[in-house]
């Protein structure tokens, strides 16, 4: 499985690459495909309200024939419903293979990736329903599929097929019940949805707000430029010429037409078995990603660590000691090793093991003291593409690779800065594709807005820059640095300098003890 993951994520990186190069690592899409999907949701049930009083359970066909006629509004909203439930599918299965390429299925996580499957699975059926709603040829050849699947199991007295023999009209209760799915459904992905997000702290639930407007507008000139095809409606004693078929939630349609109904109820169980074992066979080794861990004799009581956990899996508890304030107190089974929580910390006192502020502090001296440094530094995020860094370093640039950028200690970038570096810059994800979730946004919290661990006012910060290392924009990466160089060419040179605050800081935070 690991293998699986390695040749996904390089199949991502080539994607994202495209996508960078043709919109820019801001306006992505592949960056934020669950929120996309998110708001595919909302355009649904928007437009699913309209539709819903015009349709007739008595006259399925002739009343969507009605809707899909008007030009001004049932027409256009008809298709945008059923386009937004296109795009939905596409972003939702997007979003779970990004999960998959970049191994965020496993821990904490598996909760989100088992609901997230449900909620693809209830998609897929409300869409059924839907088009079943409409009773053309295509809906009624997605009934007449269904109902061979469910006459094996042993839940009906009758067989459902024969509904559709053509003894009789169809009754409309099957139409009553496809529709009260129809409805109900979505109220119970909106339930699915909260699952989804409920591990998760300050969840990000939309797409930006230009990037979401963008997309409903192209619904929209798509819905009248190229209306959603409607068949002609369904009639058991004629054989249909033409049947529209949908690519996206019904392309399997021809295959199990082929297929005996046992076969397929096998082929969707086992299907559905692996991919809800995903985080099982997707799991690091458990000396690769360790859940953080709390030094109380550092550990202040500042309940900073809880506010930037990013999966809420740090909480403020009584001590059993003597001393008045509280310590926090990591759930392993909630922490995905993400080491936010090690830059968030003043004391260096929590964090993964090997990856603390006090880890990070040791190797910067262990890196002064063997070689030094000079010039610019550049501490770029794992996730990054190895060409960037690569770049960076034939450019004589010192490259540092760092876990996730959340993850780093403004003592560090002190430190380097004292040691002789001429400037700092860190690279990080793009924004909303950090693995660690909220990387990014509280490194530049830390570094210029005060947020504890904060770099400290004698650092210039004009010697350190954040900037982005998006897969696909090599250029963007290399300018970042070549204006760093520049605007720290125009400072005076820095003279290696061992700051004794800093090290008396550094001393308590890799001894616990004052020196």
């Amino acid at each position: 499985m690991r293998t699986q993951t390695t040749h996904s994520r390089r199949l991502l990186n080539r994607l994202d690459s495209l996508v960078t190069r043709l919109y820019g690592w801001r306006h992505s899409p592949l960056h934020q495909p669950g929120t996309l999907a998110a708001l595919m949701l909302v355009v649904m049930l928007v437009t699913g309200l309209y539709l819903v009083f015009g349709y007739r359970v008595g006259d399925p066909s002739g009343s969507v024939a009605r809707l899909a006629a008007d030009p001004w509004l049932g027409g256009p909203i008809r298709s945008i419903h059923r386009y937004a439930s296109d795009l939905f599918v596409i972003a939702a299965l997007f979003h779970g293979f990004r999960m998959f390429a970049q191994r965020r299925t496993w821990g904490p996580r598996s909760l989100a990736w088992v609901s997230g499957l449900v909620l693809v699975g209830i998609g897929l059926i409300c869409a059924w329903t839907g088009f079943v709603m409409a009773w053309d040829v295509f809906g009624a050849r997605l009934a007449i599929e269904g109902a061979r699947w469910l006459d094996v199991l042993p839940i009906f007295s009758e067989p459902l097929s024969r509904i559709f023999s053509g003894d009789g009209p169809v009754p409309s209760a099957f139409f009553f019940v496809n529709l009260f799915l129809h409805i109900a459904l979505p109220l119970a992905m909106g339930i699915g949805l909260w699952l989804h997000v409920s591990r998760v702290a300050r969840p990000t639930l939309l797409p930006p707000r230009l990037m979401s407007w963008t997309i409903i507008g192209i619904l929209a000139v798509l819905a009248v430029v190229l209306p959603a095809r409607l068949g002609a409606p369904a009639d058991p004693f004629a054989l249909p010429g033409d049947t529209p078929l949908n690519l996206v939630t019904a392309w399997w349609l021809p295959i199990t037409e082929r297929l005996g109904a046992g076969v397929v109820w096998l082929l969707g169980l086992v299907g559905a078995a692996l991919l809800i074992a995903v985080p099982r066979f997707t799991r690091p080794r458990p000396e690769a990603l360790a859940p953080s861990v709390v030094d109380p004799r550092l550990c202040t009581g500042c309940n900073q660590c809880p506010q930037d956990c990013p999966w809420e899996a740090i909480t403020m508890v009584e001590r059993d000691d003597d001393r008045p304030t509280l310590v926090a107190r990591v759930d392993p089974t909630r922490c995905v090793s993400c080491g936010i929580c090690a830059g968030s910390c003043a004391p260096m006192g929590v964090g993964p093991p090997g990856r603390t502020g006090r880890d990070q502090v040791g190797d910067v001296r262990e890196l002064l003291r063997a070689s030094g440094v000079r010039g610019i530094v550049a501490l770029c995020c794992d996730q990054a593409q190895a060409a960037h860094r690569a770049a960076l370093t034939q450019r004589g640039v010192t490259v540092r690779a760092i876990p996730c950028v959340g993850n780093l200690h403004s003592s560090v970038v002190e430190l380097l800065i004292r040691g002789g570096a001429a400037g700092v810059i860190v690279y990080g994800c793009p924004p909303r594709d950090c693995v660690g979730r909220e990387g990014p946004k509280w490194l530049v919290e830390r570094l210029f807005h005060d947020r504890e661990a904060e770099l400290q006012p004698r650092v210039d910060r004009r010697r350190v820059q954040v900037a982005t290392m998006a897969a696909g924009d090599l250029a963007g990466t290399l300018a970042a640095h070549e204006q760093f160089a520049k605007a720290v060419e125009a400072i005076a040179p820095t003279v290696p300098e061992p700051d004794p605050l800093l090290e008396q800081e550094c001393a308590v935070a890799l001894t616990g003890e004052e020196s």
